[in-house]
Formats: structure tokens, sequence, C-alpha cells
């Protein structure tokens, strides 16, 4: 037997199973190709518009390809969180994957804002309410494996807090909850209820998980962490909390205020408030923040 034949016999042993069964079941297994593999035909197939407008198709596609890069964005900072230890060379690695990541979805946004017919567009969405990218959860996943939860409640928020909150108290308060409040009602929108209903009891369960383990909190009690890898978390924090929202604001202004009409968004929030940084107030890693960067947020 030749060591190959070794290494796989000790595999399936080591399994507790009979490496026969497994070698035998590759004599009838097909060759792997492409389209199988990526899943070509199924991926091609999500696309399911609600109209006829041409555009939609690639308001689709481009919303599912955020989402893939939202998942690759954390399946890294998922690796850092959960492994027990990890060399500054693979933070920096990683760090350096979601800066790229980051990148990539800021500059996406281009096919929003000029891939996509202003009057078809502005048709097509009508039919998408309550539907809202504000009902994305990989966004929220993200958040609460990147920061403690106090980072991601704004100023106002913080104010309505008790004096020691619970993980239940600083969902109530988070900064994304008042998009989702009518504001002649003081109700919740059918956006909101619809994504709490689905997914809150998911994640009050996974800050539960992560609390004390979160990215920031991995970071602080790194050993003198060096000059590069605190510039490259603060890149990130500036790429994904402050330019990828503003893009986000400039590409609803183009069509939902481009001609002064101040049209509302498909889950009813005030989109100019809430879409801005300086509402959101959202920092990962506040302690990398200088006053020059806090002032130079201020101006944005």
């Amino acid at each position: 037997m030749s060591h190959l034949h070794q290494k796989i016999a000790k595999k399936y042993s080591d399994l507790g199973e009979n490496p026969d069964t497994h070698l035998e079941g590759l004599l009838h297994s097909k060759p792997i190709n492409y389209w199988d593999y990526i899943g070509v035909e199924t991926l091609l197939s999500l696309q399911r518009p609600r109209t006829d407008f041409k555009d939609e198709a690639i308001f689709i596609m481009y919303h599912q390809m955020t989402e893939l890069l939202l998942k690759m964005l954390f399946h890294e900072i998922k690796q850092l969180v959960e492994a027990e230890s990890f060399s500054e060379e693979m933070w920096l690695d990683k760090i350096n994957r979601m800066n790229r990541y980051a990148s990539m979805l800021i500059n996406s946004f281009d096919i929003m804002k000029d891939g996509m017919d202003y009057d078809d567009y502005n048709q097509f969405r009508k039919t998408l309410a309550p539907a809202s990218g504000f009902q994305s959860v990989q966004f929220r996943y993200i958040e609460i494996y990147c920061t403690r939860l106090e980072n991601l409640v704004n100023q106002k928020g913080k104010k309505q807090l008790p004096p020691t909150p619970s993980i239940e108290d600083y969902f109530e308060n988070i900064y994304w909850k008042e998009a989702g409040i009518n504001k002649k009602t003081g109700t919740k929108t059918l956006t909101m209820l619809q994504f709490e209903e689905k997914y809150l009891d998911t994640l009050i369960i996974l800050a539960k998980k992560v609390q004390g383990k979160t990215l920031e909190e991995k970071f602080l009690v790194l050993k003198n962490p060096s000059e590069a890898l605190q510039k490259k978390l603060l890149e990130f924090d500036i790429l994904y909390n402050v330019k990828w929202p503003l893009v986000h604001l400039n590409t609803a202004e183009h069509y939902l205020d481009k001609k002064g009409e101040n049209k509302a968004a498909t889950g009813g929030s005030e989109w100019k408030k809430y879409l801005h940084p300086k509402f959101q107030q959202r920092k990962f890693f506040p302690s990398l923040w200088t006053e020059k960067d806090s002032l130079e947020e201020d101006n944005i």
C-alpha cells in the first residue's frame, strides 16, 4: 500500500469508517464540473422580477451580489471572533480581505446609481414595499460580531438606556430601531414588524453568544498591536460605517430626491436622516478614532 493510500485509510479509520467503502464509492462518482460546483444554473434562476421593467432584474442581481459580499465579510469576521488565537499576521490578512470587500461594496454602488433607468426604477420600486435593504440580516450579524452593542446605540438611544442595560435593553434602543418607527403614529412600520418577527430572537441569541468576544474586544486584549494593524482596523471602520452609508445616501438622493420630490423609501424610513453616519453614529473600534477622525466625521 502506498503512503497516500495509507493516509486515506487512516483518515476514514479515525472517523470509524471502512476505508474500502469510501474508496469503492470513488469508482462510481462522476467527475466534478464548473456549473455543478458553482451552482450556476441555480444561481442564474434566482432573479424573479415582479414587473416587466428590464432594470428590475439588475436591481435584484445587484442586491444578491451585495449579500454575497456581506457573506464574504462575515466569513472573515467569524474566523477572527471564534478562533482561540490568531497571530498578528493573520489578523492583518483577514482585515485586508475585509477592507477589500468593503471597498467592493462602495464601488459597486455605481451599478445602483448609474446602471438603471431613472423613470423605470421609480416605477418598479413601488411594487417592492414594504421590502427594504433595512431587512438585510447579514448587516446586523456583522455589527453584532464586530463590536459591543453599546457602540450600536446613538446618543439619542443612550439617553433612554437604564443604568445597567441588558442585551434586550440595547436592542430596544439600537440605532436602526428608529428607522422602523412611523413618526406620525409612533407605531412600528410593517418593514420593522416583519424583520423583528423573523430575526429579532436570533439576533439577541447571537449577541449573547459573542458577548465579551466581539472583534473589538478581541482587539482590545491584544498585546502591543502594531500601528499597521490599528490603521487597517480604523480603515475598515471608516469604509464600512462612513463611506458606504454615504454612497448609499447619495444613491438614494439620486432616485428619491433628484428633482426635489423627497419620495419615501420602500421601507418607510426617513432615509435622509437614517442613512447618514451622523445619525447612525456607528463605530466598531471607537478607541482607534482620534479627535481628528471625529472632526472629519462631523464634517461629512
